[in-house]
């Protein structure tokens, strides 16, 4: 008898939970909808019950006041016998790592999470309460934005700066293919980059539950983006090769994901993820049959997010996270004239 493979997308639910709304999951494992004051406008985070009246938190939400707010009075209405006990973060971006400093401070626990994803964050939170710095410049004029832009750009930061909650001082790492336990359940972590450079999903054998976070979500992409930090990465090649790890999962595995409805069936998934940026590649392949610009096919490649107000940025890693992909795969070339300007084209 072969297992039944799944061939689907079946979500555990029609709904979710209201915002700021809590929803057991399965025993000892409450879903928590934290609402975003971004375009995604939810986080998931999970509550899970040790069993012996600790609990353990997986992510946190932005530091805004109305998070806070809201953790507050869970944190006050947890049973008698309850209280947090441990704080995970899946990766360091700021709907996830948020307030895990002010979490820390309030409630006393330990920070866990992947060495990078603990360092970048502070790095973002330091250049944020600087000017733009010349290297910044230099790769989004080098990809087409103009100076107008640019200021546009530094307006932006000046009103909402990439701020979090200052991290704790110490936290404890956590590595690829450990075992950890936690919500009376044993966990293997699953380091892969691509939408962060050690983002950590945590998946449990016993019950085929994966704690996915950013790195497979129900419905949308994850943001796979070449940014200033790392103006060569090709962050592409990372996350591709994620979706050929976690395709070694069961079919029917239960998937957690941190944004959009819980669900079985993610071998379909994995494979719909991985045709998106295919049938991306190719589409930026064509558009590349005369040398252009990162912005030029930015355009072409997102035309709705690039008209959409404070979307430039993202398409544009976008963009650039997939030509460095065709670079790397030999199918583009990458060409820097000596004022610094970049074009790409086909090969």
């Amino acid at each position: 008898m072969h297992a039944k493979v799944e061939t689907e997308i079946k979500y555990l639910f029609d709904t979710p939970p209201e915002p700021g709304a809590t929803r057991v999951l399965l025993p000892g494992l409450t879903w928590v909808r934290v609402p975003l004051p971004f375009v995604l406008n939810h986080v998931n985070c999970w509550l899970l019950e040790d069993g012996d009246g600790g609990v353990t938190l997986i992510d946190t939400g932005a530091d805004k006041p109305e998070t806070r707010a809201l953790w507050e009075t869970l944190f006050a209405t947890m049973p008698e016998n309850q209280a947090l006990s441990r704080l995970i973060c899946t990766h360091g971006h700021p709907d996830h790592v948020g307030l895990a400093g002010w979490i820390v401070d309030k409630v006393g626990v330990k920070l866990h999470m992947t060495l990078a994803e603990w360092l970048a964050p502070q790095v973002w939170r330091l250049e944020g309460m600087q000017p733009m710095q010349p290297a910044t410049r230099a790769f989004f004029t080098g990809h087409g934005l103009s100076e107008a832009a640019l200021a546009q750009m530094a307006k932006a930061k000046e009103v909402a700066p990439f701020r979090n909650h200052p991290l704790p001082a110490n936290f404890i790492r956590m590595r690829d293919n450990e075992t950890v336990t936690f919500g009376g359940r044993s966990w293997k972590v699953l380091v892969n980059g691509g939408h962060a450079d050690e983002h950590a999903s945590f998946y449990c054998k016993d019950d085929s539950l994966l704690i996915a976070g950013d790195q497979i979500l129900s419905r949308i992409s994850p943001v796979v983006g070449v940014f200033p930090s790392q103006p060569h990465s090709d962050p592409l090649t990372d996350y591709l090769a994620s979706l050929k790890r976690l395709r070694k999962l069961p079919a029917d595995t239960i998937v957690l994901p941190s944004h959009g409805l819980p669900f079985r069936g993610l071998h379909t998934r994995i494979d719909q993820l991985a045709s998106h940026h295919a049938a991306r590649l190719d589409a930026l392949w064509d558009l590349m049959a005369e040398p252009a610009n990162g912005l030029k096919l930015a355009h072409g490649l997102f035309p709705r997010a690039m008209a959409a107000e404070g979307q430039t940025v993202m398409a544009l890693a976008e963009t650039l996270a997939h030509a460095h992909h065709l670079v790397a795969k030999k199918r583009a070339t990458r060409m820097v004239a000596k004022d610094g300007a970049v074009t790409f084209a086909r090969v």
